[in-house]
């Protein structure tokens, strides 16, 4: 009982932290600038560390609880998001975001309720895993190029969010001595904490560059990407599958079909961007919605 409060609790601390590192990048979204812009600003290292933090203590939830409980927790980060980023923007979070917001979370939890538990093992080869990669980047090469704003580098960060996170889980069995074909050599490890790396970096910055159409569409898409991914890959190339059999699927595609609502009343709700941090520094006055 203890230990599935401890999970409880972190798991919320985990969503305050990418709620709170989300709201810091829009902020820093709203301001302009390329990397170089971002590198030189305190806030941006904030949100860094805030979502690493996030990372963390999500990592220590699985170990202390349940998957079925520490994951559908995760998707209270767009919950945390928007009353928070909406305090920056000087204005109340709309009915229709509210609605959006729960549409997506029931979309979401719905599909983390289906999806099977990892068991010890279950993680890619290393030629799935470089596979994996190669589609990858040339997925989200093409979502850049042809969607290159808003939700479509939204996907994209979700995407390279969720194979990081499959890869990560490769490294972590390696290491653990639990892949089928036995632990990977330094240098293989090696090359996939580089492509982990890689996906991570690229995952936060196609979000930093997502949020400047606003902050709660493209954070709803980022948090339904991510184990929509985690789901194919483990459907494809795991041999998992949905709890429940057919009827599983069922709920699964259901699921996604709330969720691409929430998605939906999120872009229609209030599209007005965060104001950039030196504005509201320098010009203490409210904004008017």
């Amino acid at each position: 009982m203890r230990a599935t409060l401890f999970a409880l609790l972190l798991s919320l601390a985990s969503a305050a932290g990418y709620a709170l590192a989300a709201v810091a990048q829009s902020r820093l979204a709203a301001g302009g600038g390329g990397t170089r812009t971002l590198l030189a600003r305190p806030l941006w290292w904030w949100a860094v560390g805030l979502n690493a933090a996030g990372a963390l203590t999500h990592v220590a939830a699985l170990h202390h609880g349940p998957l079925t409980l520490v994951q559908p927790l995760g998707a209270l980060t767009l919950v945390a998001a928007l009353p928070v980023g909406a305090y920056y923007e000087r204005r109340r979070v709309s009915r229709t975001e509210w609605r959006g917001a729960l549409w997506t979370l029931g979309g979401l939890v719905g599909l983390v309720a289906v999806v099977g538990p990892a068991a010890p093992g279950d993680a890619l080869s290393l030629p799935e895993a470089l596979s994996v990669a190669a589609v990858t980047a040339a997925g989200i090469a093409v979502l850049v190029r042809r969607a290159g704003r808003g939700l479509g580098l939204a996907t994209a960060s979700g995407v390279a969010s969720g194979v990081a996170s499959a890869l990560t889980q490769t490294v972590t069995a390696s290491l653990a001595r639990e892949l089928p074909g036995g632990p990977l050599t330094w240098w293989q490890t090696a090359l996939l904490a580089v492509l982990v790396s890689v996906f991570a970096t690229g995952g936060l910055l196609l979000s930093q560059a997502a949020f400047r159409g606003g902050l709660a569409a493209p954070l709803a898409v980022v948090n339904l990407a991510n184990p929509a991914v985690a789901a194919v890959i483990g459907v494809a190339l795991l041999g998992e599958t949905f709890r429940a059999g057919p009827v599983g699927w069922l709920v699964a595609a259901v699921a996604g079909a709330v969720a691409a609502r929430g998605v939906l009343l999120l872009t229609a709700g209030h599209p007005v961007a965060v104001p950039a941090p030196r504005a509201a520094e320098t010009d203490p006055r409210p904004v008017t919605p």
